[in-house]
């Protein structure tokens, strides 16, 4: 399967970072079903079909949210008059045709513009922030670039529904069960905190105020910040940041310690071990070779770290300590953390990111990676489950083909691999 390399370039959101403002729990979305085919009569019929399943859902989640604990008032003030929302249907259903590459979000998550905007919201925001700081034992640089990251700054906070947004995720699809917690949650929080459920706006996944939250974080974590006996994430800047210090202080951060930087590997470094889940010592690593970016020694100690390689073998690698894996627990996504943290060292003064971006790449389309997993499989190397999405068992089994033909394996798929599977899947069946 040989593709031409006239392929425009990509600038749609790869789905692990489309999901970012659904939080922690953001689950893959599926590929929709495409209407381009049905006639408008079968669009209205279709649809037609969908509210009616949609009604019902709203009637009969009544009990399941009263026996929730949630009140017949707070849960009919909330939910009578919503409707389905397709624009939130399509967004849950439709996974974008590309992976956005990590040096394009990079280049748009850590930009000039928001590194500046985030020093002067340190500057405006000082005393709270060091108020945050004292009282969490997160750093607020880290707190500022979540910020940043999430809500460009409270610019972009979404202009959904809460409660129609959640039920449209809940009644059907593959985030049914996300949405039913969430809207459970929705409602307790409505309910304590005395909200107008008519001004509960989120995007489109449900979450909510400057850093983000889903309602489920903010019962668990949500805290006041500004001292005024509320915990408001919409309007109040000081409890968004206070309420992302406590949940990063209850995910584990470790004042003091780095979440890691730009290193150096060895020519014959390899690639196998580097992995953020692969776990060693500092010393260890050093006795690979693997130095920091300034080609300094690594320091002595017995810290614990990982390598991260966001784009394989040809790119820039970091080590990676536990306050990395605590930004992951915000939102499961490497590069989303990534972003987060080296938005935060730029925030502080730090330097850019030393080594060069593979940028002459072209990413795989969906049906690229779903073919890429076939192939892996055609060539006796299990990547699990053939969906597009290249999982940890995805990079183990394309690690092991790259290790049998000599090359790094770096566990990162690119159209050059693709084709050399092609090629070999050819040789092999003739």
């Amino acid at each position: 399967m040989m593709r031409s390399m006239s392929r425009p370039k990509l600038s749609a959101l790869g789905i692990s970072i489309l999901l970012c403002a659904a939080g922690p729990t953001g689950a893959l979305a599926q590929t929709a079903p495409s209407q381009a085919q049905m006639t408008p009569a079968q669009i209205v019929a279709q649809n037609r079909i969908e509210d009616a399943k949609f009604a019902a859902f709203v009637k009969d989640f009544r009990d399941t949210a009263l026996k929730a604990g949630i009140s017949p008032e707070i849960y009919d003030r909330s939910m009578t008059g919503i409707s389905r929302n397709p624009r939130v249907a399509q967004l849950n259903l439709n996974q974008p045709e590309f992976a956005r590459p990590v040096w394009e979000y990079l280049d748009s998550a850590v930009s000039p513009d928001r590194v500046t905007n985030g020093q002067k919201m340190v500057a405006t925001y000082a005393q709270p922030l060091a108020h945050i700081e004292s009282r969490f034992s997160v750093p607020k640089e880290i707190l500022v670039a979540i910020w940043g990251m999430e809500s460009n700054y409270g610019e972009a906070m979404g202009n959904f529904n809460m409660f129609e947004a959640l039920a449209t995720l809940a009644y059907d699809g593959p985030r049914a069960d996300f949405g039913r917690k969430e809207l459970i949650a929705a409602l307790k929080m409505e309910e304590q905190e005395h909200l107008d459920p008519t001004k509960m706006t989120s995007s489109w996944a449900g979450a909510f105020g400057h850093t983000q939250f889903i309602p489920s974080a903010f019962l668990a974590h949500a805290v006041d910040g500004d001292g005024d006996g509320k915990r408001d994430l919409w309007h109040s800047a000081p409890d968004a940041l206070a309420s992302t210090a406590s949940l990063l202080a209850d995910a584990g951060w470790h004042l003091g310690d780095a979440w890691g930087y730009e290193i150096a590997l060895p020519k014959d470094f390899p690639y196998e071990e580097a992995d953020v889940d692969n776990v060693k010592t500092v010393a260890q690593w050093r006795k690979l070779g693997v130095t920091k970016i300034s080609g300094a020694e690594l320091p002595h100690g017995e810290a614990t770290a990982g390598i991260y390689l966001p784009a394989g073998a040809h790119g820039p690698a970091f080590l990676v300590f536990d306050n990395f894996k605590t930004v992951l627990k915000y939102n499961n996504a490497a590069s989303y953390a990534l972003a987060v943290c080296y938005l935060a060292d730029r925030i502080a003064g730090g330097a850019p990111i030393v080594a060069s971006w593979p940028r002459d790449e072209i990413p795989l389309s969906r049906d690229e990676r779903v073919a890429f997993q076939a192939d892996l499989k055609k060539l006796g190397f299990d990547p699990g489950d053939v969906d597009g999405v290249l999982g940890h068992k995805g990079r183990a089994a394309l690690r092991a083909y790259q290790k049998s033909h000599g090359l790094p394996p770096d566990g990162f798929a690119t159209e050059n691999l693709l084709e050399h599977m092609e090629r070999d899947i050819v040789a092999k069946g003739s």
